[in-house]
Order: structure tokens, then sequence, then C-alpha cells
């Protein structure tokens, strides 16, 4: 895997081509040891606008703070079920306690508000769209939900277990009403407020109502490979290069030659999709 000094490396050679905004995923970041090492590094790199860090928030209760105090911005949690038995059935562990108690010591920290990442299934979670919209109406939280993409890492996703960004809208502002905050320019998501004006929800539609022609991510994987779409089936070595001697110029001219050579769109809903190999949790959302 990547060393801390490379990823930082890495990072400081994005910001200069452009990039001011850092994002950690995973799998999952929190099982990395000394994390708060690595975000330290990377929030004192100047240009670096925005550190966020994307996690299940299983060992959050522990990290929240020092995460903070290293210098991270902002946090997602992604959870997927506010109900024990679905939680424990898709997250393969009976944690959802820990992860409730990790929300808390986020918020607790200074995280505020933080965002709430679900991701919507018919026939599995779609009874809890409301309870989710209440509990994030309860707390200082901004909830997303996401359709379920085909990187599932049992490769069982089925379409008909789509639940459509506008379909979520639709029933939770029946309950509690909703309306547009505005355009989302390259962000992923949708922003709607409640009209009670009791928090945000936004919803991240990416099979129904793909944005790629506004995306500008790239994604580096643990491995060190350049990726310029999570539905990619091609990858830039970019640890090679760099472990082989390349200075900083030539590995922003391999940056640069990738993302130049980024693909149209996903085409998940074109005959001539081809499923990536890797799933979400090797990639990083």
């Amino acid at each position: 895997m990547l060393t801390f000094e490379e990823i930082t490396r890495f990072v400081r050679i994005m910001v200069g081509l452009g990039v001011s905004k850092v994002r950690l995923t995973g799998g999952e970041p929190l099982v990395r040891r000394g994390l708060p090492t690595l975000v330290e590094a990377i929030a004192g790199i100047e240009g670096v606008e925005d550190l966020a860090l994307t996690t299940n928030g299983a060992r959050l209760e522990e990290l929240a703070r020092p995460l903070r105090e290293a210098g991270l911005h902002r946090l997602n949690v992604s959870l997927d079920s506010l109900d024990r038995d679905t939680f424990a059935r898709l997250a393969r562990r009976d944690a959802l306690d820990e992860v409730l108690s990790g929300i808390d010591a986020a918020l607790d920290a200074g995280f505020v508000p933080l965002k709430l990442n679900a991701v919507a299934m018919r026939g599995v979670t779609e009874h809890e769209l409301l309870d989710f919209a209440a509990f994030a109406r309860e707390r200082p939280i901004i909830l997303r939900f996401i359709e379920f993409m085909p990187l599932d890492g049992d490769r069982k996703w089925d379409r008909d277990q789509l639940l459509s960004g506008q379909e979520i809208l639709d029933r939770i502002s029946a309950v509690y009403p909703l309306e547009p905050v505005l355009s989302r320019g390259s962000s992923p998501a949708e922003r709607f407020r409640f009209v009670d004006g009791q928090g945000e929800i936004g919803v991240i539609a990416s099979v129904t109502d793909p944005f790629c022609e506004q995306c500008d991510r790239v994604r580096l994987t643990a491995d060190g490979k350049l990726r310029t779409c999570l539905f990619a089936t091609t990858e830039t070595d970019v640890m090679g290069p760099m472990r082989a001697g390349a200075n900083d110029a030539a590995i922003a001219e391999i940056v640069t030659h990738a993302v130049w050579d980024k693909g149209r769109g996903h085409m998940i809903n074109q005959a001539e999709f081809v499923r990536p190999e890797r799933s979400m949790s090797q990639i990083g959302g």
C-alpha cells in the first residue's frame, strides 16, 4: 500500500494541478494505523481548502476527536439502516450501537453539520426512509441518500432493487415537505431543505440521473492506482513510477494524461456497460 509520505506527496502534486478538495475514503480509512498523522500532514499542505473523510463509523467514538484536532474539516458516515437486524445483515456485524455512538462522538467533537450517507434499496431499506429523515431532523445532520449502484462486493446488484432518487424525495416530501436548495454544480448530490427549516437532505442519483458531464473527481486507491471514474475498467499506476524515482513533474504528467483519457460516462444505462472488477469497498466512495 501507499505510505503516508507517498499519499501526502501525491496530494501536494494534485494541489499543484488545481485540486483544493481532498477526501479520505476506503475500504474503511479508520482501520489504517496512525490515520490522524496522515490527516495532519494533508491538512498542512498549502492549497488544501477542504479535507473530508468518509467512514462506516465503527471506530469513530475513539477517533473523532483526534481527527478533528489533526485538522480534518468534515465527516461523512455511511449508515444504510437504523434497524439492528437489517444493519447486521448488510454490514455482516452487529455494530449499529457502535456506529450511533460514533456519530454522537463526531458531533461532540465539532463535526457539525455531519453528513450521513445511506444507500436506499427497494425491499431492503425503503421502509426506513422516514426513519432516516426523522433521525436527521432531530440532529445537526445532513442526510444523503445514494441510489444502489452495481459496485457491491457480492456482485448481486439487481435493477429491481433500485429505489430512484425521485421516489425517495416523493416519499419523504409527502410527510416532511421539501424544497430545492441550489444547483449542485460539480457536486454529486441534489440538495433539498425541509420547508419547516429542520435540516437538509440530498439525493445522489448516479443511476437514474447521471451527472458525468459535471464530474471533476479522480480517485487514488490504497495500492496506488489512479481511477478517473468509479466505474472505470482501467487504472493508471502511480505508485510504480513514484517508487521508481519519477519526479513530481512526471507524476503530474501521468495524472494529466489519465484525466484527458477519461471516458464520457459510466454507461450504466447503456448496453455496452461493463462492470468494473473492483467493488466500492476496494475503490473508495
